[in-house]
């Protein structure tokens, strides 16, 4: 059912702009080409939530604002990471992003997404950190003051805080590279 709405007659110049916005990002971005896709399974499982027209543009917009991003950003002194639950994506999904901003910072930026029909400044959560490589295993978020622990692993990242309020970010996360 829902599918059909994204499919729907209404939606066709934005699913034709979206596919050449796709099409672009996967030629031309140096990010992992996995997480283009993963991202839109995860923006796909977001817009099937849409009860309502503003919803779905909202969707279409946050998506091409993300291919504009891996296509014009350098994306090889960023890291990506997915959050994972049970060997799979996240239900609730995280993507987290490190950016090596000069050889002694590091830049933390984590965007959790709710639910799309919410209103639209209660659609996601951030996280926005600074760090240096060698303290990038402790971090405070810039905007609530949460505490994390970072435990970098091979291909995953495993975040932990001892926090009340501040779990929408703790899991385990797979490193796209």
């Amino acid at each position: 059912m829902e599918a059909q709405k994204i499919c729907a007659k209404q939606y066709k110049e934005q699913r034709l702009k979206l596919n050449a916005k796709f099409l672009t990002a996967y030629l031309v971005t140096d990010a992992p080409l996995q997480l283009l896709h993963d991202t839109q399974t995860l923006w796909l499982n977001q817009v099937q939530q849409c009860k309502s027209k503003s919803c779905y543009q909202q969707q279409f917009d946050a998506r091409l604002d993300d291919l504009n991003f891996y296509t014009s950003m350098n994306q090889t002194l960023t890291q990506h990471y997915l959050k994972y639950e049970h060997g799979k994506l996240a239900a609730q999904p995280v993507h987290l992003q490190i950016h090596q901003l000069d050889k002694d910072k590091l830049k933390i930026e984590g965007t959790a997404y709710r639910n799309p029909n919410n209103r639209l400044e209660t659609q996601t959560l951030s996280l926005l950190a600074y760090s240096t490589p060698e303290q990038k295993g402790q971090i405070i978020d810039n905007e609530k003051k949460c505490q994390y622990q970072l435990d970098f692993q091979k291909a995953l990242l495993i975040i932990k805080s001892t926090q009340k309020d501040c779990g929408r970010f703790t899991g385990i996360y797979r490193l796209y590279d």
